[in-house]
């Protein structure tokens, strides 16, 4: 039939995009078995693998002009499906953590969140300004895009899975981090949307009393009272056998697209309550190998959705897309990398009592992923920046999470194995 895609015609055809596309989807698939089955001795191998195939199909696509996704045109895709990828973490994510809900135990993930955040935005906003030439609005957005750590990749240096009780510092403080800087990090987007779309400063307590404290609040109740509601029901439904327990993985995908819609519905933070929401099932009957399940299916979910995402940020590289951050942007990632993101940690954990080498890995270790893409990918459909700038805002924000993913990627197995050592050693003698 005419204008119909088939997967079959008559006499010989070679090289049709759809079956060649499904060979390349097995390979995918087959690479990140592969990676993922030795995550624990190659932390990020995986994303980083990802990411090379993404950019040599980059190549390609570019090589041979195929219609492929473009950012400016295909915004809305890259967002929702980068959101749903971050969702998926954020609960995984809380559920790993067990730790005791009060000052002493969570004190550094708080001094990241409230000190580390707000400086590293302030920080790129004003270097977004001065040397990029961004416009006040455009630069704060900048400055939240990039401020969120990625949990499935910092999840790889993190905290282990439910049953593994080590919650020790510094893992601990960088994937509580993760977990909530990603929803925190919108507020600031919206300072930044405020900014460049109105006049004044009579929006300032509209943006404060909902965009801050009413979206915090309900992301906090939805996700708390949901999250401990529903691993409560799971486990008594387990127990009179009316679910299947090889269903328990699935579980994770059901609760927190439920936490997430719900939240959202209200207008609160839904990635703050999709980490609440992990953290308050694991609250429930923590002990319960029930979490264990949850987790390890989430897990899995999470790791393939965050990997189909790499990959797929590298298919949309293209030349001029590397160069619409300019010389000044691409100083500006670096500068995130190497000064602003160590300098504000190193400020934040000021008192802290950690020792110096581990509030150095902490400050080291801020690799950007995911959330920052699926703010970029928002920044676009917001339209409140002209083109250029939001071009502008988006090609830094993906080069940014290219250059942690390789630089992290290739320094993160020495440096734990070496800050493990150290850490071990006093124990030994």
């Amino acid at each position: 039939m005419p204008g119909v895609v088939a997967a079959v015609s008559e006499g010989l055809h070679f090289g049709e995009a759809y079956p060649v596309g499904l060979a390349l989807a097995g390979i995918a698939v087959m690479a990140a078995v592969g990676a993922l089955s030795h995550q624990h001795a190659h932390a990020f191998s995986a994303s980083v693998i990802y990411l090379a195939m993404g950019l040599a199909a980059a190549l390609v696509i570019g090589g041979l002009d195929l219609e492929w996704l473009r950012p400016a045109d295909d915004h809305a895709l890259l967002e929702h499906l980068s959101e749903l990828a971050v969702i998926l973490a954020l609960f995984g994510t809380g559920l790993k953590l067990e730790r005791p809900l009060n000052w002493p135990s969570w004190s550094g993930v708080a001094r990241l969140l409230l000190v580390a955040m707000p400086l590293t935005i302030a920080a790129v906003a004003f270097l977004g300004s001065a040397a990029m030439g961004l416009s006040a609005g455009a630069a704060i957005i900048l400055g939240a895009a990039v401020a969120p750590t990625d949990p499935v990749l910092a999840g790889d240096i993190g905290v282990g899975p439910p049953g593994d009780e080590e919650e020790r510092e510094p893992n601990f403080s960088v994937t509580g981090e993760a977990g909530l800087n990603d929803g925190l990090a919108l507020p600031f987007l919206l300072l930044g949307v405020y900014v460049a779309d109105r006049e004044g400063t009579g929006w300032l307590g509209e943006w404060l009393l909902t965009d801050v404290v009413w979206a915090i609040v309900v992301a906090v109740i939805v996700g708390a009272t949901v999250g401990y509601g529903l691993a409560g029901l799971a486990v008594r439904l387990r127990d009179r056998e009316l679910l299947d327990p090889r269903f328990d993985g699935w579980l994770a995908i059901a609760a927190v697209l439920f936490i997430y819609g719900v939240t959202e519905a209200l207008s609160g933070l839904g990635f703050v309550a999709a980490f609440v929401g992990g953290v308050a099932f694991r609250r429930y009957e923590h002990g319960h190998e029930y979490n264990a399940r949850v987790h390890d299916g989430a897990e899995m979910v999470e790791k393939f959705a965050e990997l189909a995402i790499v990959l797929l940020l590298g298919t949309v590289v293209t030349v001029d897309g590397l160069q619409a951050p300019e010389l000044s942007g691409w100083l500006l990632v670096a500068a995130v990398v190497l000064v602003l993101r160590p300098a504000a940690v190193l400020v934040s954990l000021l008192g802290s009592g950690l020792p110096a080498p581990e509030r150095a890995w902490i400050g080291w270790f801020g690799v950007r992923g995911i959330g920052s893409l699926y703010y970029a990918a928002l920044t676009i459909g917001l339209g409140v920046l002209s083109d250029a700038e939001a071009s502008q805002v988006f090609w830094t924000v993906c080069v940014l999470i290219i250059v942690s993913i390789v630089v992290h990627g290739t320094t993160a197995t020495a440096l734990s194995r070496r800050w493990l050592e150290g850490h071990r050693r006093p124990e030994r003698t």
